[in-house]
């Protein structure tokens, strides 16, 4: 059994950025990045299936230049047995970078793609749903358990949905995109990370896969949220419901 996991280079979570003075772009100079949280989580859920037993090979794989390097080794020395990454250096809206995916999914052919369900840097959650899509498998967005069948060929996915819970079941190959509840991520071993500068990571660019599409959309300008004003403290009840009435909240 195969298991692709698909990775992003996003920001670490407590960085705070910043737009360059032209507007048209992020500071990102003095930013550390980190794997995306939701992506690790399909890591550490492909891990735990390939513990569960049988024989299960894990791939990660992920868009962009060479900056993404350092990702792809920690997701290796969490566990995973390979990487790929496919060069690209230009900017990729979501459907370009789900082509991009689709097409080593065709190649490597896994029985499972694991995803996050979004990545936290700009939260768009559309790339894993466009991949299932162009390459016509089931999904499950938002899983917050995974249980793979006796014979490996289909899951059940408890699935976060704004009611409660939905249970799907799924034919493999499937794509699945997991949920802050799926797991807790385990932390990389010194040996885990001195054996992950030996493990195999391929090198793809992007015109080998043939047609990704091309890109449809891209950003033109960021603009920073305006400043709240400050809070105000009151002493009693009625002065709470005075100043209420007075912004006509009430």
């Amino acid at each position: 059994m195969k298991l692709l996991v698909t990775l992003k280079r996003t920001p670490q979570r407590d960085a705070r950025i910043r737009i360059s003075e032209a507007g048209d772009s992020l500071d990102l100079d003095n930013v550390q990045f980190e794997v995306n949280p939701f992506d690790e989580l399909a890591v550490e859920e492909a891990l735990r299936i390939r513990e569960a037993g049988g024989e299960v090979e894990v791939v990660v794989v992920t868009v962009g230049g060479e900056e993404c390097q350092q990702q792809l080794i920690s997701a290796l020395a969490m566990g995973a047995d390979r990487a790929v990454r496919v060069e690209s250096s230009g900017q990729l809206d979501s459907l370009r970078v789900a082509g991009a995916l689709a097409a080593v999914a065709r190649r490597e052919e896994p029985d499972l793609v694991l995803a996050g369900k979004l990545a936290v840097d700009d939260e768009c959650g559309q790339v894993p749903a466009m991949m299932a899509g162009l390459l016509g498998w089931p999904q499950a967005n938002q899983a917050s358990s995974i249980e793979l069948s006796e014979d490996a060929s289909s899951l059940r996915v408890v699935c976060e949905v704004d009611a409660g819970l939905e249970t799907v079941t799924l034919a493999l190959p499937a794509v699945v995109m997991a949920d802050l509840r799926l797991n807790e991520p385990r932390y990389a071993s010194l040996p885990g990370i001195m054996k992950a500068k030996k493990k195999p990571v391929e090198v793809l660019a992007l015109d080998e896969l043939g047609d990704a599409g091309s890109t449809r959309s891209r950003v033109t300008g960021f603009r920073a949220l305006e400043e709240k004003p400050p809070g105000v403290r009151l002493d009693t009840v009625e002065e709470l419901v005075r100043a209420l009435e007075e912004r006509k909240l009430v």
